[in-house]
């Protein structure tokens, strides 16, 4: 039998209704690989085991009972920027560094609803800004795949963790990319819902237009079954969706007959890595043969600009949320003996290098008379690429690229140049500007490495998503492979 560690959730399922293992006991042999491969994986800021094992314990009961939940005593990692009652959340930060919320983020409470077990919270880059997790103010988390390679970022801990076995499914957050570009470096699935059919109360904001959660996990099916539980309606958050959730389990159809499937040539640049390229259209030739058909001349001119007027928005945003972080509420504080200068240590010593350099771009995008230059310029382009995509959507049901130009870069490479840093979410940002929803999943490997295919769809298509996905996954096989740890 596939060791506990590495069944995806609908197999854990699938066993503990036949009682071939009880709950307690799959938390534990999680538990065991996380003791086995943390010290090299780095993927928690904050284990929590002895609560996993109460969790178990209540979760197994429930099952006595007949609770037939696919969620039920799943181990779960959750990225550090989500409230959790009673845990800490660091958001990577000596900002946050003793921060123990008084209440559980809405998502964080979901899965908690429906028996889902937490192993503990996952490391990011600071504040989610970064795409490797090696801004991250404890320690750089190691690709399980290569543990010389980043994972990606921000969302770098929790998908670690789903590749390494640490979890079986973990929740990232995604501004620009942060849950789809290391779910493509450590092999996995991610998903960027549609703006508001996720619940973003109790996550600490970076960009607060941008931020959406959503599920990482090893299956297109797994994605599904998370994103059911965490979706819906929100009261708490005045950007939550008020709309019905649809049943994601009906996408799980194993061809792509009468689908129309988009390939933007954007997308495909020069720069693009060989390997990397070499495998999108293996991956493209796959799908025509499951009966999807392909348009190769979709355009999505305004694309070009998106990485720009990212980095407009995005500081713009964090400029405004991180004002909060003033040293006298909660939160890291030097007790300077005036006021002015203690919130200036605070800042100075609370917040990394990275978190300062977006700070100072945003306040600097707002103030008077760069304002009209820059952020509302970045907003007239926000417009022209959601625009780009509903023509796009016209012709076609869905579009097919490269999660990230790269495979997974080796750590320390990048640090050094921010803007090479910044270039690898050239392929997820416009999705965050344009509101939309994209999967992103196994498309094959180059020399070992994993590479990511994403699918963009319009708003409120996750069911789209998912079968495309699963379609190609079912064909391919390429989600059970396991990294050499």
């Amino acid at each position: 039998m596939k060791e506990l560690y590495y069944l995806s959730i609908e197999e854990a399922h699938q066993l503990l209704r036949k009682k071939g293992v009880s709950i307690p006991e799959l938390v534990r042999a999680v538990q065991e690989r996380i003791e086995g491969v943390e010290g090299r994986v780095k993927a928690f800021v904050t284990p929590t085991p002895e609560l996993a094992l109460k969790q178990a314990e209540e979760a197994q009961k429930r099952l006595k009972e007949g609770d037939r939940n696919p969620l039920l005593g799943m181990p779960a990692a959750i990225k550090d920027n989500m409230c959790t009652r009673g845990v800490r959340t660091t958001c990577s930060s000596r900002m946050l560094e003793d921060f123990i919320p008084p209440y559980d983020a809405t998502v964080v409470g979901r899965l908690k609803g429906v028996g889902a077990v937490m192993m503990g919270k996952t490391n990011m880059d600071e504040f989610a800004m970064g795409s490797s997790t090696e801004n991250s103010a404890f320690f750089p988390t190691h690709n399980p795949w290569d543990l010389s390679r980043v994972p990606g970022g921000s969302s770098g801990g929790s998908a670690a963790a789903v590749a390494a076995g640490e979890a079986l499914f973990a929740l990232g957050s995604d501004t620009g990319g942060s849950i789809r570009q290391p779910a493509g470096f450590c092999g996995i699935v991610g998903l960027k819902p549609t703006y508001g059919l996720v619940s973003r109360y109790g996550l600490v904001a970076f960009a607060s237009s941008l931020d959406q959660i959503g599920p990482m996990a090893r299956t297109v099916k797994d994605c599904a079954f998370v994103l059911q539980a965490l979706g819906g309606h929100d009261p708490s958050d005045s950007t939550s969706l008020a709309l019905p959730l649809p049943d994601y389990t009906r996408a799980f159809i194993p061809d792509l007959k009468g689908l129309r499937l988009g390939v933007p040539k954007e997308f495909f640049p020069p720069g693009l890595e060989a390997g990397v390229e070499k495998v999108m259209r293996q991956a493209i030739k796959k799908l025509e043969e499951l009966g999807a058909e392909v348009d190769w001349d979709i355009s999505l001119p305004h694309t070009r600009f998106a990485l720009a007027a990212y980095y407009i928005l995005a500081p713009s945003e964090a400029s405004a949320n991180l004002a909060r972080y003033d040293g006298v509420k909660y939160g890291f504080s030097d007790m300077a003996p005036e006021m002015w200068q203690a919130m200036e240590k605070t800042r100075q010593f609370g917040f990394g290098p990275e978190v300062k350099r977006r700070i100072m771009l945003g306040t600097y995008a707002l103030s008077k008379g760069y304002y009209d230059a820059y952020y509302l310029k970045a907003q007239k382009v926000r417009t022209l690429i959601r625009q780009d995509l509903d023509k796009a959507f016209q012709r076609c049901q869905a579009l097919i690229t490269p999660t990230s130009p790269t495979v997974p870069f080796r750590l320390g490479e990048k640090l050094a140049d921010p803007v090479q840093m910044y270039l690898s979410d050239i392929f997820t940002i416009p999705v965050n500007i344009a509101a939309v929803p994209a999967l992103t999943l196994p498309a094959g490997f180059v020399d070992s490495l994993p590479v990511g295919m994403q699918i963009i769809g319009p708003p409120l298509s996750e069911e789209l998503l998912f079968r495309t996905g699963f379609a190609y996954e079912q064909a391919t096989g390429h989600h059970l492979r396991r990294p050499p740890l």
